[in-house]
């Protein structure tokens, strides 16, 4: 298949986005870890088990074989968890088109990635593999925005984030359509940072939402909620800073607030949904410990980026000498070292000072 665009993980976020631009009339190739759901995009036009009843163009070829995906292709978007986000790219290190820099590549992976150095932003831990061609060059995507909503044609807004202006250029043009908004950004650093932490003030939301909801805690109310989001920004902010963000805008625009406010509110939110049946459901109880969740986290049929998030946000905190008290309770809770109703009861006090 001559396709310009190859798209590399085929879950909820990768298979709309794919959609989006294959629905521009240009061909794009999938690549899918699981010979089942290249099977039902190509056979069927849908991906059943992470993005059931939307109907997928025929401009859009799935594949298992990752050197068919990305040889080749004038743009390559990386779309996989964090947690095998390297192992991806080391995969695609020898392809032609990537090893001589010809490929334009764009990131919408969130959190980030565990290193010998520790934990680091996903761009700068990329570039240190790929060739230097991609240096400065890479393009972060990000914002308000769900698989769900995208995949049908609802009104999104996205920021495309890089250190060199016409690569974000190329990438919010390939992208936008009358319904998809893709604003362009210079801040990769504080984009990423946003798009990170946003994941874990909402695994802590969505548990004081059941709290509220299961009648748990009835001295919490709409309030509340506003205050746990605005010291969630708060923290966004904190590390963005101390990661080297450079326009503090990026925070008050949909990368900064508007991320975090869908992610926390909707009911379509993995790591809302995971705080939530955290609450509901008791479902730390099967795990020692958040090492152990991480490990086993396949089990949950679902993927809350922000667990792995929190782990990571606590190593940055104490490294930089932050004061995150949300990350750090939510941590803590991960881990069975405190729990919900002790944060939510007196931990909580120290959110607004």
């Amino acid at each position: 298949m001559d396709a310009q665009i190859g798209v590399l993980g085929a879950g909820a976020w990768g298979t709309a986005i794919a959609k989006v631009i294959a629905e521009k009339d240009k061909k794009v190739v999938i690549w899918c870890l699981e010979e089942a759901t290249s099977d039902d995009i190509n056979q069927r036009r849908r991906n059943s088990r992470f993005l059931p009843d939307v109907e997928l163009p025929e401009t859009l070829k799935a594949t298992v074989n990752i050197e068919e995906a990305a040889e080749g292709r004038k743009f390559l978007i990386l779309a996989v968890p964090s947690m095998f986000l390297l192992d991806t790219v080391k995969k695609i290190l020898a392809i032609k088109s990537i090893r001589e820099g010809e490929t334009a590549i764009a990131v919408l992976t969130k959190g980030f990635l565990a290193t010998a150095k520790g934990p680091r932003l996903i761009l700068e831990t990329l570039e240190d593999y790929l060739p230097g061609f991609y240096r400065q060059a890479l393009v972060y995507i990000a914002g308000p925005s769900h698989a769900e909503e995208v995949s049908r044609g609802k009104i999104t807004g996205l920021i495309a984030a890089s250190e060199n202006a016409k690569n974000s250029i190329r990438f919010r043009d390939l992208l936008k359509t009358p319904r998809l908004f893709v604003f362009s950004s210079f801040d990769v650093r504080g984009v990423q940072v946003s798009a990170a932490v946003k994941n874990v003030i909402a695994i802590a939301f969505g548990m004081l939402d059941a709290m509220m909801t299961t009648g748990a805690g009835d001295m919490f109310g709409d309030g509340t909620e506003s205050l746990l989001l605005a010291a969630g920004l708060n923290e966004i902010q904190t590390l963005g800073k101390a990661l080297g963000a450079t326009h503090p805008e990026t925070f008050t625009s949909i990368s900064g607030i508007g991320d975090l406010d869908v992610t926390c509110r909707s009911v379509l939110g993995r790591n809302r949904r995971f705080g939530r049946e955290i609450i509901e459901k008791n479902i730390l109880e099967s795990y020692k410990d958040l090492d152990d969740l991480l490990a086993r986290i396949g089990g949950l049929g679902y993927l809350p980026e922000g667990a792995a998030a929190a782990k990571y946000v606590n190593i940055l905190a104490e490294k930089h000498r932050l004061k995150m008290p949300v990350s750090a309770g939510l941590y803590r809770i991960l881990n069975h070292e405190l729990e919900p109703s002790d944060f939510f009861g007196s931990y909580i006090n120290g959110l607004g000072h």
